[in-house]
C-alpha cells in the first residue's frame, strides 16, 4: 500500500520525522488471530444508505455513506474468516432503557442532547440502534460481546474468550476509527496481542479523524492493512484450528 489514506493530511515535517524515527514498522500478523468487528450497528450506520447529513437526522451517531462503503468489505473478511474457521467476534453497545448506566458518555453529550431537544430526531424505524447490521449479522458460531465503553475489552469477557480460543492476535474492523476501534486497538496492544486494523473496513464521522487515527495506530500500536491483505493472510491459516462455539 504505497499511498496511504493519511498522506494528504501530513506535513512535510511530520513525514520527515516519522521516517527518521522509524514509526510504522510492521509487527506482522500472529499465528492464531481472531477477527473483531467493532460496533457495526444501526446506531452508527443508519437503516439505509444516505449522506451523513441526512442520516444523523434519524440516527444521531451515524457515519453516513462511509459506513455503507465498509459493509461489503467487512462481509468479505467475515466470510473468509468463517470459511477458515477463524473466530469472528462482534461488539455492540448495551444500556438500560433509562440510560442511567451510560455514565461518562453523558458528560460529553450534554450539548448534543440540547441540540436534539430543539431539533427532535425523526426515527422512522423499529430497529434497535445496538442491533448489528443485517448485512454482516452474526452467525451461530460467532461471538457477540456487549459493552458500555469505547474499548471492546473494558469490563467485558473479550480477553477471556481470546484466551479460551488460544488467540495470540486480532484483526480489527468497524467503527468509529477514532473512538471504539482505537480504544480496542490500544487495549489489544497493551495486552501484547499482535494487532492489525483493516483500513477499508473501518469508518468514522470525520474524514480527518478517520485518517489521522489510522495513521497514529499504524505508527505505534498496530499494522494498518488492506482488506485484501487481511483476507490473503486468513486464507493462509490452517483450517479449523480453533474450538469454536458449536452453534445451533
Amino acid at each position: 500500500m504505497s499511498e496511504r489514506i493519511w498522506d494528504k493530511f501530513l506535513t512535510d515535517r511530520d513525514k520527515e520525522f516519522h521516517e527518521l524515527k522509524g514509526f510504522g514498522a510492521l509487527a506482522g500478523y500472529g499465528k492464531r488471530p481472531a477477527l473483531l468487528i467493532i460496533d457495526v450497528n444501526y446506531a452508527f450506520c443508519g437503516d439505509k444508505r444516505e449522506s451523513i447529513f441526512e442520516s444523523v437526522k434519524r440516527w444521531p451517531t451515524s457515519c453516513g455513506e462511509e459506513a455503507w462503503d465498509a459493509l461489503p468489505v467487512l462481509r468479505r473478511v467475515i466470510d473468509a474468516a468463517r470459511a477458515q474457521g477463524v473466530p469472528v467476534i462482534y461488539t455492540t453497545g448495551v444500556s438500560r432503557d433509562d440510560k442511567w448506566d451510560m455514565g461518562s458518555w453523558r458528560w460529553k453529550s450534554a450539548k448534543r442532547a440540547g441540540d436534539r431537544a430543539s431539533q427532535p430526531v425523526q426515527r422512522i424505524s423499529n430497529r434497535d440502534g445496538n442491533e448489528i447490521m443485517e448485512q454482516i449479522a452474526p452467525g451461530p458460531r460467532d461471538i457477540v460481546v456487549p459493552k458500555q465503553k469505547p474499548s471492546g475489552f473494558h469490563g467485558t469477557n473479550l480477553l477471556d474468550y481470546l484466551t479460551m480460543l488460544g488467540c495470540d492476535s486480532v484483526i480489527v474492523g468497524g467503527t468509529t476509527t477514532s473512538g471504539c476501534v482505537r480504544g480496542t486497538v490500544i487495549d489489544s496492544f497493551s495486552y501484547n496481542l499482535r494487532t492489525a486494523v483493516i483500513e477499508d473496513g473501518c469508518f468514522d464521522r470525520s474524514q480527518f479523524s478517520h485518517a489521522a487515527n489510522l495513521f497514529d495506530m499504524h505508527a505505534k500500536y498496530a499494522d494498518v492493512v488492506s482488506s485484501d491483505d487481511a483476507i490473503a493472510f486468513i486464507k493462509s491459516l490452517p483450517v479449523n484450528q480453533y474450538d469454536l462455539p458449536p452453534g445451533t
